[in-house]
C-alpha cells in the first residue's frame, strides 16, 4: 500500500469495480498506472501530491486487484475512460485533474477527448496517442514494440505464449525500460510480476483493443477535428530521435495548450525521477 492511503473497491460499471488507493485532501487528481504495473507505481508522486490534493490511484480494469471482464471490447480505451469518470463521481468529484503513464496515459487521453467537461488538466507520461503510435512504428525500428504486434493477434496465441513464461515476459520490460533498476526494488517488482501473471488475458485484451477499436475511435476524432481542450503536459523520453519523428508536433495536433518535456530518466519516470514528475504535475495544475 501507499503509506497513509486507504484502499477500497469502487464500483464503476456493471460487474466492474476498481481497486483504488485514496489519500490526502483538496482538489482531486487521478493517477493511472502503466504496463506492467499497478497503482503502486505512483507511491512516491502520490505521497507528495497528497499534501494538498485528494489523490486517487486506481488499478485499471484488467490490472492489479481490479475486476477483469472478458473480451477485447471490454478494454476499449473509451470504456476504460468511462471507468475513470465514474470512479471520480462515485468518490464525489465531478471535475478532476488526470495523469496517466503508458497504458494509463492512453486511457487519460481518451477521457480528455470524451469527457472534456470532467477533466480540468491532463498529463501523459511516455507514450504517444494510439493512432500516432501505430503511424510512427515502421521498419526495423519497430522491433522495440514487438509486444504491440504480438498482443494485437487474434485471441489465443499471445495468451498462451505469454502465460507460459509470464515472469520472463513481464520482467523483460521492467529490466529493459528502467535506466535505474534500483527504482523498482525487489518487493515492488514481485508485486508487479504477480499482478501481471494473474492478468495475462486482460492485459492482452487491452493491447489488442489498441490495435483495433482504439484506432477506429482515434481516426474518427481526427477526421472530426476533436482536440483536448484542457491544459496538457507531456513528459517523454526522446523517442523522436530514435524513431525519426517529431513527438511534440504529434502531440500538438491533439493538444493546442501543450507543454512538452523531454526527460532523461527511463520509461518508469514516476519511480526513477519522482521529483521531476511532481514538479511538472504541480506546474500543470497551476495553469
Amino acid at each position: 500500500m501507499i503509506p497513509s492511503f486507504t484502499e477500497r473497491r469502487v464500483p464503476v460499471a456493471d460487474g466492474v469495480a476498481l481497486n483504488t488507493a485514496i489519500g490526502g485532501s483538496g482538489d482531486p487528481i487521478v493517477l493511472l498506472h502503466g504496463f506492467p504495473q499497478t497503482h503502486l507505481m505512483w507511491r512516491h508522486v502520490a505521497a507528495d501530491l497528497a499534501a494538498d490534493h485528494t489523490v486517487i490511484c486506481p488499478d485499471l480494469r484488467g490490472y492489479g486487484d481490479s475486476d477483469k471482464p472478458e473480451g477485447t471490447e471490454s478494454y476499449a480505451k473509451r470504456t476504460m475512460a468511462a471507468d475513470v469518470v465514474a470512479l471520480a463521481r462515485e468518490l464525489g468529484h465531478e471535475r478532476f485533474a488526470l495523469a496517466g503513464h503508458d497504458r494509463g496515459a492512453l486511457v487519460a487521453v481518451r477521457a480528455g477527448l470524451d469527457h472534456p467537461e470532467a477533466i480540468t488538466h491532463l498529463a501523459s507520461l511516455d507514450v504517444l496517442p494510439t493512432l500516432d503510435m501505430w503511424e510512427v512504428m515502421h521498419g526495423t525500428s519497430a522491433a522495440v514494440g514487438f509486444h504491440l504486434y504480438l498482443m494485437a493477434q487474434p485471441p489465443g496465441l499471445a495468451e498462451q505464449l505469454i502465460g507460459n513464461s509470464a515472469d520472463v515476459f513481464f520482467g523483460h520490460f521492467l529490466d529493459l525500460w528502467a535506466n535505474d533498476p534500483a527504482a523498482i526494488p525487489p518487493e515492488v517488482r514481485a508485486v508487479y510480476l504477480k499482478a501481471s501473471r494473474e492478468a495475462v488475458p486482460s492485459i492482452v485484451a487491452d493491447y489488442r483493443a489498441s490495435a483495433t477499436i482504439d484506432v477506429e475511435h482515434d481516426e474518427a476524432d481526427r477526421r472530426a477535428g476533436r482536440r483536448l481542450r484542457m491544459p496538457v503536459t507531456v513528459l517523454q523520453q526522446d523517442w523522436g530521435a530514435a524513431l525519426g519523428f517529431d513527438a511534440a508536433a504529434r502531440w500538438r495536433a491533439w493538444a493546442p495548450d501543450l507543454e512538452h518535456r523531454t526527460v532523461t530518466s527511463g520509461h518508469f519516470m514516476a519511480e526513477e525521477d519522482p521529483a521531476t514528475v511532481v514538479k511538472e504535475l504541480r506546474e500543470l495544475l497551476a495553469r
